[in-house]
């Protein structure tokens, strides 16, 4: 009953940027946590980045200083900014939200369907 639609994957250089979008849309009655993960092959999902509804964010300390991510609560929509990207970096970008729903009071994890990001050495 919720859709994250992740958008802004690509292929870049080492040490150039990215900006990753995530729009959350469905029967949304709020949401208390967006965030970002990344899986990269052979390794498990991992958190990168996220921020509750008041603004407090948690990052991954390998993207402290680098990463960004920001929120706007009117849309339901979420982004991260990259730069100084480097190949460690290169994995499936996932967004993530937990939201409350009209139909029901429990707050449920929902999932995008993820875009690769890929930096090139």
């Amino acid at each position: 009953q919720v859709q994250l639609v992740e958008t802004g994957g690509g292929l870049v250089q080492a040490g150039g940027s990215l900006r990753l979008s995530c729009a959350a849309s469905g029967s949304i009655n709020s949401i208390y946590v967006m965030g970002w993960y990344r899986q990269a092959p052979g390794k498990q999902r991992e958190l990168v980045a996220r921020i509750i509804s008041g603004g407090i964010t948690n990052y991954a300390d390998s993207v402290k200083g680098r990463f960004t991510i920001s929120r706007d609560n009117a849309k339901n929509t979420v982004a991260l900014q990259m730069n100084s990207l480097k190949p460690e970096d290169t994995a499936v970008y996932y967004c993530n939200a937990l939201v409350v729903t009209v139909m029901r009071p429990q707050a449920q994890d929902y999932w995008g369907q993820g875009t690769q990001v890929t930096v090139s050495s």
